[in-house]
């Protein structure tokens, strides 16, 4: 069933869903929430005399800012419901109205819409424009048994708070729009609770920019301090614009600095600010070389690598010597942090090792192929396509990411958009088969095999409406049926990727391709490995060797999570799927605690 498009807001320029009356003099202090100062890492002692930016600054605008709504679900097949009396109901009804919705409670009562909680995280460094990821779920009195199918319309999305027991809202910072895809599809099963809740892939869109900045701290602030910061961080980090030495630090006021994103560190924010509060105020060369020769012992020793070269980083082109040592380590961790930190400074010989690090050891992976990406050299390239026929399908992935990212016009990872609605991506490759569908940012298909061929099949479901069955061994013929419609039907090959356009010809979008191949692996017409986000996952342990007499230790990767490989929504539920190998023998147990905002979940989910 298709959505409704006679709703006002179902027109492009319209805007939907009001969340809560503005209370007088919320609006900035719920703004500035997002923005406020972060706590920050402790940073080294340094010889006397050197002061870094860090030891006056605190970071300001690297969190990230959670928008919440109420929306409203259209497009389902019988599975709505009315929503029950309550705030949440009357603030829809009050938005409808001022839509001029014809018999707005005759909409809200039909069985093919759903009220919905809506949600999202805006992450730090984003621009206007710029896409985000959503989350819709069924509140707890409602009726509505299922979302799939459905589309999201409209909605606002603003940052909540609660003030003196009330809850009131800020600005509208966002919107939400788009295709639901239920997590019953992502998981199997027919698990009620995934039924009626889901996600809108790259569903989100920013209303307005997030700046980066440094908030200098009240003891040391001053216009000539806050100069002096600017000054300084130029220094390292500039940019050329049509020829013109730019800068990335703006001195705002007497305590504020603005921070433009280097280029390199776009998908890596949080290391970005790390490294510019790493940066000495003032430093002589004679401090300078003290300070190299102390950072030296520190990269050397594994349990204080990683801040060494984050300082080392800082420093710039003077402490390259420095870190190609640590790349001559006998210690693996060593020679990571060494290799990750002259990545970012564009150095070739780090390749190798972060190459290493992404294929064999989980605990740096996501680290490495976020580093590889930042690197400009055609030997990070070549790098990358090779990491394509890695053992570990989180190696294989990552990679294609990585690529993307740095590149999304490459002939290679460029691909084709299907139906309107997904990108698909056919890759030949020497590894075991796969065929990867994402669960964030976008509706992504990646085939790594070009050659993969479906068993013909007695029947296979690809969705309500779309069978595919076996003619002969070499051919399949697809079949549409829609109520009130003349059926539709298609003949294909057996191979996967001529079954997926067929599927997408015939009016199927990603979740019928998702639940047709999902369903002829379960079923044995498919024999490669079907996967969902098999991306590096968080909180993953390194194991340094360590005498036999000494107690046992695991660390995790200290440098900064790169933003490049986050799925927020996940990181929020504490969600994870069980320990499971990635191909490589390597097993990840370890679950990611759920944040907490105001009342929990949708500052309390509106529990």
């Amino acid at each position: 069933m298709m959505p409704r498009t006679d709703l006002p807001w179902a027109r492009p320029r319209a805007l939907t869903l009001a969340l809560l009356v503005m209370v007088g003099g919320c609006a900035s202090p719920l703004f500035f929430r997002g923005q406020s100062p972060e706590p920050e890492d402790a940073i080294p002692e340094q010889p006397e005399g050197v002061r870094l930016i860090g030891d006056m600054t605190s970071p300001w605008g690297t969190n990230y800012v959670k928008l919440e709504s109420v929306g409203l679900v259209n497009g389902l097949d019988g599975t709505g419901s009315d929503p029950p009396p309550g705030p949440q109901t009357a603030m829809l009804l009050q938005e409808m109205q001022t839509h001029e919705v014809h018999d707005p409670q005759k909409v809200l009562s039909s069985d093919t819409t759903s009220l919905v909680e809506v949600r999202g995280w805006m992450p730090p460094g984003i621009q206007e424009g710029e896409h985000f990821d959503i989350e819709v779920r069924v509140p707890p009195r409602s009726k509505s048994a299922s979302l799939r199918g459905g589309w999201l319309m409209r909605s606002r999305l603003r940052e909540l708070a609660v003030l003196d027991n009330e809850l009131h809202s800020g600005s509208t910072l966002g919107l939400a729009e788009g295709q639901v895809l239920v997590d019953a599809l992502f998981r199997g099963g027919d698990d009620a609770i995934h039924e009626k809740r889901g996600r809108i892939l790259g569903g989100g869109v920013a209303l307005k920019s997030r700046p980066l900045g440094l908030v200098v701290r009240r003891e040391s602030s001053s216009i000539l301090t806050s100069k002096a910061i600017g000054t300084a961080v130029n220094a390292r980090f500039y940019s050329y614009n049509q020829g013109s030495k730019e800068g990335v630090a703006t001195p705002k006021r007497d305590n504020f600095i603005e921070l433009r994103v280097h280029p390199r560190y776009r998908h890596n924010l949080e290391r970005y600010v790390r490294v510019v509060r790493s940066i000495a105020l003032g430093e002589s060369q004679a401090e300078r070389a003290e300070r190299l020769l102390m950072l030296e012992r520190m990269l050397l020793e594994p349990t204080t690598a990683a801040k060494a070269a984050l300082q080392l980083e800082a420093i710039g082109e003077d402490a390259v010597p420095v870190l190609r040592k640590g790349l001559e380590s006998v210690d693996a961790e060593v020679r990571f942090y060494a290799a990750e930190a002259l990545a970012y400074q564009d150095q070739v010989e780090s390749v190798g090792h972060l190459v290493h690090a992404a294929a064999d050891e989980p605990a740096f992976r996501w680290h490495a192929l976020t580093a590889l990406a930042a690197i400009d050299h055609v030997a990070a390239y070549d790098a990358l396509t090779g990491l394509l026929n890695a053992r570990s399908a989180e190696a294989r992935y990552g990679a294609f990411h990585a690529m993307r990212v740095r590149n999304r016009r490459d002939p290679l990872v460029k691909g084709e958009i299907l139906n309107g609605s997904f990108s698909f991506h056919v890759l030949s490759t020497n590894a075991d088969p796969m065929v990867h569908f994402t669960r964030s940012r976008r509706a992504e298909i990646v085939v790594f095999g070009h050659e993969q061929r479906l068993e013909p099949p007695a029947f296979l479901y690809a969705g309500p409406q779309i069978l595919i069955k076996g003619m002969d061994g070499e051919r399949l013929k697809i079949s549409r049926f829609a109520p009130g419609k003349e059926d539709q039907q298609e003949v294909c090959s057996t191979r996967v990727d001529d079954v997926v356009r067929c599927i997408a010809r015939l009016g199927g979008g990603y979740a019928e391709v998702l639940e047709a191949l999902m369903s002829a692996r379960s079923q044995g017409y498919l024999t490669s490995r079907v996967l969902v986000d098999a991306r590096p996952r968080q909180g993953r342990t390194y194991r340094r060797d360590e005498p036999v007499e000494a107690e046992p230790s695991t660390r995790h990767a200290e440098t900064p999570v790169p933003g490049m490989f986050r799925d927020l929504l996940e990181e929020d539920q504490g969600e994870r799927p069980s320990g499971e190998s990635d191909g490589s023998g390597n097993i990840d147990p370890s679950p990611v605690a759920a944040r907490q905002g105001f009342f929990g979940r949708m500052t309390g989910w509106w529990r």
